[in-house]
């Protein structure tokens, strides 16, 4: 027998986790989402895997276009994670339009500027599980930002990368 969802909500609250922006382009039009359901899955290859809810905006695009990319996000893309969660009502490509600056790698997925690390990643393997999909990606590019600290999200708040370091390095 299962806990119910909101006790589950509740415990998931204290395990702290980067903020990501999963996108990817679909017939010319690009797609994403915030998430923090995402890990690696191996080194050799390098694969990672990212949660995506089945009703969310991008999961089928996801799925179709066969590519995604995992953008880890720094603290100064908050209004980013907010509005590809769906907070300011703004939908699909339009999410793109106005807030941070965006490029592509190798698979075309789109590439967001100033990130710790984006993961562009090629779909190899899809997972229903409950009411989410697991999609497992191989890493086929990526681009790093040694300086950047990650966007972190525990307890229902987000909080700044940097304090962590700062704690870790005894600062």
């Amino acid at each position: 027998m299962s806990i119910d969802a909101v006790a589950f909500k509740k415990g998931m609250r204290h395990l702290a986790a980067s903020v990501t922006l999963i996108t990817t382009r679909h017939h010319d039009l690009r797609g994403g989402l915030t998430a923090t359901a995402v890990c690696s899955v191996s080194a050799e290859p390098p694969q990672i895997l990212v949660c995506v809810n089945k009703t969310a905006s991008a999961h089928d695009p996801i799925g179709e276009a066969g590519f995604f990319c995992v953008n880890i996000l720094a603290p100064g893309h908050r209004k980013l994670a907010e509005r590809f969660a769906g907070m300011d009502g703004v939908e699909g490509d339009e999410r793109f339009r106005d807030l941070g600056e965006w490029s592509t790698l190798t698979t075309g997925a789109p590439v967001l500027k100033g990130c710790p690390v984006s993961f562009d990643c090629r779909l190899v393997t899809k997972v229903s599980a409950g009411t989410h999909t697991i999609y497992i990606g191989e890493i086929v590019d990526l681009a790093l930002d040694a300086a950047a600290t990650p966007l972190l999200y525990a307890d229902g708040a987000f909080v700044h990368g940097d304090l962590l370091k700062k704690a870790i390095s005894g600062g």
